[in-house]
């Protein structure tokens, strides 16, 4: 097999450009009779030379139809001859090169209302687009034309009109350039603005919402953790506001959401974490890859409903998650890797692969793993001799999961335990044993390619899961019961872990001396610099380990981060932050991003990190606000017009004029048992308008940050220096209750 990719049918006779290249998906392409490029120059001077179009192809490794497009495509010799003989061929991993997939996924988006992966796009030799696409077959069906027909057309034009296709995709360049690139209008958002925003959000939110099987919208279902998040922050701000809202603004419709999830096809019940998407309305057949992303931002919300809820559904789920990363995703000095693959083989030495091939199930093999518990287990988890994937409601072109099963809950276990008449531990126990059976068995299967690139955006954000769940599931109920896949692992690890790959990235993406980021590593730092994306989601996950108990210097490593993130990024006379820092010539667009999609936006996640950063630190408190203030300017239209596209920065913006932020001061000496407690009562409720602070009065590096960032809290720690209590200090603009040496007391308060 290729690194992770398709049979290496015409290794024999084909070895492109792309055998030199670290990135997983490139590598997939390297035997392709297709003469494919690397994004770079010399693709570009042969386009000049022999005054051709390029064609780009923008996938990643782990990516279904772009692997059904080689195959059909790439792999085939008259399809090869056609793009060899007209075009320049480049392939592009979009992981790897965020900043080129932004500039031509725009164009296709804007152009025909939609986007998606593979990408495929013509070019002009000097990088203007002339025509897209996403997947076309091989031929004219499915109501598409055929790539082969396409690729007539677009030499014909070509050949026939060339100035015409050139001048056009200037124009739509200039036209992009200047809606994605706006600036203020204003220094900062009119009174009142951020709260309607969040506001309206809801409200639309709450008119799509499926009263049915959770979520908002309608088939395909993605799990957007962005959306409960502005539902979250919603309740909690009409609760501290003393307003009941509308029923349907109840904290139900987020529950709902998360159980169905939990309990569908999409979460993978045997062997941990959520695929990618779910093709029908009930969370059942799934998309089936696994994203790195996905995993960080799920692990995040299903921690803050436990916050809220106490439900142990919600708390083993994170776990769950973050059990499967720590069994496959992370590598050997910790770094956490970015994705698995939809495919797989059914069987070593099988011609091709299959999407889900290596999660269903037959009827008969449940019974063959099972024995005697095989009914009880096929009746909890909907397990038919036909399979239970309703074709009629999905896409299955391929015929996959014809006679297939995915593992689906459609009831709760409490009323499944009463319905077999065992009691819920005995039948805990039996759907543990079954799992972890049928997990054993599955490791013998071929296993769907692992994508081992490291991308620091996406560490960014399991870092900060981690690192959240280190302490947030210090205050689960005692007694609970974990069954495999959770491995009732102690919370104190989870720390470890971001640690560790936070670790990674500062020893092999960071350069000390230019204090730059790179934006991956595969065998060595990417060529590609660090974004907008790898330093905001960075600096989030390092705040949150400094929130949740780990070293100063993670905190004092976040401010660096942003300092150059601002050198870098921000607008400073128009506002905002681009997405790259406009070095590269071969990127035509500089985008201000402000979408919260499948992952959020670094607009989105800056503004917050500035706000929190604003109520740690003195020096800059002001600079950063500023910033934030002039970074929602920009966005001022959207917010008020279109607010369900950007749920997290319409919470930014509300966090931002929130009079006064509370902050909760853990001062003591650690490591020790009092210091966690006390520090987990201090994240024990939700409040996404919180600071946690903490500070032990004997590290002398700690005392000398805070005394050069905030005399404040060195002040507090010197006074306690005499005491072995740890004490804790509810604070608002640095006025302070009392101190509390009681962890439930610090809750009663932070409840009040």
């Amino acid at each position: 097999m290729a690194d992770g990719g398709s049979p290496e049918t015409a290794s024999s006779k084909h070895t492109n450009r792309l055998a030199a290249e670290h990135s997983p998906y490139l590598l997939q392409h390297a035997h392709n009779p297709v003469d494919w490029y690397p994004w770079g120059e010399e693709a570009f001077s042969e386009a000049r030379k022999r005054d051709v179009p390029i064609f780009l192809s923008i996938g990643y490794s782990t990516c279904h139809w772009c692997h059904v497009m080689e195959v059909e495509s790439f792999e085939d010799g008259e399809v090869a001859k056609l793009l060899n003989d007209w075009f320049v061929s480049i392939k592009v991993d979009r992981e790897e090169r965020p900043d080129v997939d932004k500039v031509y996924m725009t164009y296709v988006q804007a152009l025909y209302g939609g986007g998606g992966w593979p990408l495929s796009v013509f070019l002009s030799p000097d990088l203007k687009p002339l025509m897209g696409g996403t997947y076309f077959p091989p031929d004219d069906k499915y109501g598409r034309p055929g790539f082969k027909t396409v690729l007539r057309k677009v030499k014909e034009a070509w050949d026939t009109k060339k100035e015409s296709l050139v001048q056009s995709g200037e124009f739509a360049i200039e036209q992009l350039s200047e809606a994605l690139s706006a600036v203020a209008r204003s220094e900062k958002l009119p009174d009142g603005l951020p709260e309607r925003a969040v506001q309206k959000c809801a409200e639309q939110l709450a008119d799509s919402y499926d009263s049915k099987f959770g979520g908002f919208g309608s088939a395909p279902k993605f799990p957007r953790p962005v959306e409960i998040q502005l539902m979250l922050y919603h309740k909690k701000k009409l609760k501290d506001n003393q307003m009941r809202g509308e029923a349907k603004y109840d904290l139900s419709m987020v529950a709902l959401t998360m159980q169905c999830m939990a309990r569908g096809g999409i979460h993978d019940h045997v062997g941990g974490g959520f695929h990618r998407y779910s093709v029908d309305e009930c969370w059942h057949v799934p998309h089936f890859e696994k994203m790195l992303y996905d995993q960080g931002q799920l692990v995040n919300v299903y921690l803050d409903v436990f916050a809220i809820t106490k439900d142990v559904l919600y708390s083993r789920t994170s776990r769950d998650i973050l059990d499967y990363l720590r069994r496959g995703m992370i590598g050997p000095s910790g770094e956490i890797f970015s994705a698995e693959d939809a495919d797989s083989a059914e069987f070593e030495g099988a011609s091709r692969k299959k999407e889900g091939a290596f999660y269903v199930w037959t009827s008969q093999e449940i019974d063959d793993i099972l024995g005697e518990h095989a009914p009880l287990f096929k009746e909890h988890y909907y397990i038919k001799p036909s399979g239970n994937c309703d074709l009629s409601r999905m896409s299955d072109p391929h015929d996959e999961f014809e006679g297939k099963n995915v593992l689906i809950e459609r009831n709760s276990t409490s009323a499944m335990a009463s319905k077999s008449g065992k009691p819920l531990e005995e039948y805990l126990k039996i759907m543990g044993t079954c799992r972890k059976k049928l997990y054993d068995l599955r490791l013998k299967r071929p296993k769907p390619h692992l994508d081992d690139k490291v991308i620091v955006s996406w560490n960014g954000l399991a870092i900060s899961s981690f690192a959240r769940a280190s302490k947030i599931l210090m205050d689960e109920p005692e007694g609970t019961q974990f069954y495999f896949p959770v491995v009732g692992t102690n919370p104190k690890e989870y720390m470890e872990v971001a640690e560790k790959a936070a670790a990674f990235i500062r020893k092999h993406l960071y350069n000390e001396q230019t204090r730059r980021l790179h934006h991956s590593f595969r065998n060595g730092p990417s060529k590609a610099p660090g974004f907008l994306d790898d330093y905001a989601f960075l600096i989030s996950g390092l705040l949150d380990m400094y929130e949740c108990g780990s070293s100063i210097i993670w905190l004092s490593w976040a401010i660096e981060l942003q300092q150059t993130q601002d050198k870098l990024f921000l607008d400073k006379e128009g506002g905002g932050y681009f997405n790259t820092a406009g070095e590269d010539p071969s990127v035509l667009l500089r985008v201000k991003e402000d979408h919260d999609g499948a992952e959020p936006s670094g607009n989105s996640i800056a503004v917050i990190n500035l706000v929190r950063l604003a109520s740690l630190v003195a020096p800059g408190s002001d600079r950063y606000r500023h910033n934030a203030e002039l970074l929602l300017a920009v966005f001022e239209r959207r917010l008020r017009e279109t607010a369900m596209a950007m749920p997290l920065m319409c919470c930014g913006a509300d966090m931002l004029s929130v009079p006064s932020r509370k902050q909760v001061v853990v001062v003591g000496r650690k490591p020790s048992q009092e210091f966690d407690r006390m520090l987990a009562a201090a994240h024990s409720s939700y409040n996404p308008n919180r600071t946690v602070i903490h500070i032990d009065p004997t590290d002398a590096e700690a005392i000398g940050f805070w005394e050069r960032n905030n005399e404040n809290i060195a002040l507090m720690a010197k006074n306690n220096l005499s005491s072995d209590k740890v004490i804790a200090l509810v604070c608002q603009n640095f006025t302070c209750s009392p101190a509390v040496d009681d962890p439930k007391r610090l809750e009663s308060l932070l409840d009040e």
